[in-house]
């Protein structure tokens, strides 16, 4: 999204006002966006660029790869009708904030897309951005065979100049002033091979899907928020104050729902070090000292009382039982 802005003469420091994130930040391999980040930088780029199909527009700069694991699983898919069923199976390791469920009506397929669960202000932007991601996602699975039949919008027509190139930008017909909005295939394209279809890559690639749904499943609300700004960076762990402010809450506030989640910032800190820690411990050939400087500790002791702590046994204990 930022990259879009830059394009159409927006400066990127703007676009991140308001979020804590910063242009060289955005970079770095390790860095996790928070939804309230990612909603903000939304918020920034309609502000700046308020026209209609802004979304579409947006969406369809979400490459396949962009989507990491879930991208590859669509890829690799035997058909058409795999990967929408599989992608909509993992929906939640996707960007979409709303709801999409695929309905059989004659002879076409139409994937709705329903933006309720979003956030009011930015309901019309992240449902066309899913629009937009459908419509490159299917160029990138079957190419221009497979185009889609129609595009279901319930805005009223933007005129005649800015809907033609709405057309021209899906290469389908858009039907403004819809109840919903929906891409349509037609029935029989759904069911072509993909060029890229590998069952054993397809394979490997839901599992890990699944691992990153169960995981994920496991870490919700405020709380897997939490977990993703530490795991951001281990060695610098912010204070409580700061994540409370990058999540846009008061101090107060962010104890409190903590507390309610049944956890607490220090119990999420130590969880996420200990995890780290038996991943380098476990996976690398790190000395232990090394190890504890990635955690941030000053003093390999420090570590190594810490790990008893977590794990009830030293961390050199616990890596010749890893191995």
């Amino acid at each position: 999204m930022t990259e879009f802005a830059v394009e159409q003469g927006f400066a990127a420091d703007e676009c991140l006002r308001g979020t804590g994130l910063s242009v060289a930040g955005l970079a770095a391999p390790e860095l996790v966006v928070s939804r309230e980040q990612e909603l903000a930088v939304i918020a920034n780029l309609c502000s700046a660029l308020d026209r209609p199909g802004l979304g579409i527009e947006v969406g369809r700069r979400y490459h396949v790869t962009t989507h990491g694991i879930w991208g590859y699983a669509l890829i690799s898919s035997p058909t058409l009708q795999a990967a929408i069923d599989l992608g909509l199976r993992y929906l939640d390791l996707s960007f979409s904030y709303c709801q999409i469920t695929a309905q059989h009506e004659g002879d076409e397929v139409a994937l709705v897309v329903d933006p309720g669960p979003a956030p009011p202000s930015h309901r019309t932007f992240v449902a066309e951005r899913d629009i937009g991601i459908i419509d490159a996602l299917r160029g990138e699975l079957v190419g221009p065979l497979v185009p889609l039949d129609r595009v279901q919008l319930p805005h009223r027509s933007p005129g005649r100049e800015v809907a033609e190139r709405l057309r021209a930008l899906v290469n389908a017909d858009i039907q403004f002033g819809a109840p919903r909005y929906a891409a349509c295939f037609s029935r029989s394209s759904v069911e072509l091979p993909l060029p890229l279809a590998n069952p054993h890559t397809a394979a490997m690639a839901e599992q890990q899907c699944r691992e990153l749904l169960e995981r994920s499943e496991t870490h919700t609300g405020l709380t897997g928020q939490v977990r993703n700004v530490l795991l951001g960076n281990p060695a610098r762990s912010p204070t409580a104050e700061q994540v409370a402010a990058s999540l846009f809450l008061a101090p107060r506030t962010f104890r409190r729902r903590l507390i309610e989640e049944g956890t607490s910032y220090r119990s999420l800190l130590d969880e996420v070090r200990m995890q780290v820690a038996q991943d380098l411990l476990g996976q690398t050939r790190l000395s232990v000292a090394e190890v504890a400087e990635r955690l941030g500790y000053a003093e390999t002791a420090s570590f190594t009382h810490a790990f008893r702590r977590w794990t009830g046994s030293a961390p050199r204990g616990f890596r010749a039982s890893a191995h």
